[in-house]
């Protein structure tokens, strides 16, 4: 349905998009990860045509956007990671004035406007003012104004970030809805690896402008396959451990954690008692050793070097 073909941006002379290329099937929700820096915004404004690769075509059922991006942009509702709102309006008014950039009006346009503050369940609030609202009640609105046309596909860049609980997990119900009943296709990004479990059917990592990796989740934790994680509790944090434990040929990364150290490690070698040779040298004590099958988390930490969230 969408596709990007070899995307490319410069700027200033620094390729901060580079050789991009994915796709979106109709109803699918698909997750576009990457720590801060990655490009992963850059590629949306392109996607979105609102910014012009350098190289490299975007293309909606076959046909080029660069050359009709109206087309698009009738199908298309994206919701920016930053709040796109009037302060000094309403939530009714914010929604007027972008369904009339939609060119909806009269009965049709209030409908919506109603329809749209019930999804996200703001419509006893409509007529306050947005600088009134918390924040995750403005991303709330930022979403509605987001849907009011009925797009076809939806482009949510950071959704959550930063705000209450509550308005989170109203945010993420309102995309699995949106996807599975109603059959919207989804690009989805975030910095929580949890959200996009929960809603993604597929995933693309990006780091340093590029798509390093990509699949189903289980297809992704196949990475990691012939790995095992290993949580270490430790009775005080030791950078000498640390270091001794990343010198060990079956130790693929070592990660400092609040209670210890995580660990990836090839399956093929026993490095338990490495571990725990290397902690009695150095007079650290161990309080738990637990082995798990590596998470999508660890799959991301092993192919960026970094977590979701640096």
């Amino acid at each position: 349905m969408l596709e990007t073909v070899e995307l490319r941006k410069v700027f200033k002379g620094k390729t901060v998009v580079d050789d991009v290329s994915l796709f979106l099937d109709r109803g699918e929700s698909v997750g576009l990860l990457g720590p801060n820096g990655a490009g992963k915004s850059t590629t949306i404004s392109m996607i979105a045509s609102l910014l012009r690769p350098t190289e490299g075509d975007v293309r909606l059922n076959g046909r080029s956007v660069l050359k009709h991006p109206q087309e698009l942009r009738k199908v298309l509702g994206v919701v920016p990671q930053e709040i796109a709102l009037y302060e000094e309006l309403s939530a009714y008014e914010n929604l007027k004035f972008f369904g009339l950039i939609y060119k909806l009006k009269g009965p049709a346009l209030d409908s919506k406007i109603q329809e749209t503050l019930e999804l996200v369940g703001l419509r006893e609030r409509q007529k306050e003012l947005i600088k009134s609202y918390s924040g995750g009640m403005k991303r709330r609105i930022n979403i509605a104004a987001a849907l009011l046309h009925e797009p076809q596909i939806v482009i949510m860049d950071e959704p959550t970030v930063g705000i209450d609980p509550q308005s989170r997990n109203h945010i993420l119900d309102m995309v699995r809805l949106l996807n599975r009943e109603k059959g919207t296709t989804v690009l989805y990004t975030s910095h929580y690896m949890e959200e996009v479990e929960q809603l993604c059917n597929r995933m693309y990592i990006m780091d340093n402008g590029r798509i390093i990796a990509s699949g189903t989740r289980k297809e992704l934790q196949g990475i990691l396959s012939g790995e095992d994680t290993l949580l270490v509790q430790l009775n005080a944090p030791s950078p000498e451990l640390v270091r001794e434990l990343q010198a060990l040929e079956s130790v693929r990364q070592v990660e400092e954690t609040e209670s210890g150290l995580k660990l990836i490690v090839s399956k093929q070698r026993s490095v338990l008692s490495a571990v725990v040779q290397a902690a009695e040298r150095l007079q650290v004590q161990i309080v738990n050793i637990h082995i798990q099958t590596p998470s999508l988390e660890d799959v991301f930490l092993h192919l960026t070097g970094r977590t979701l969230r640096d």
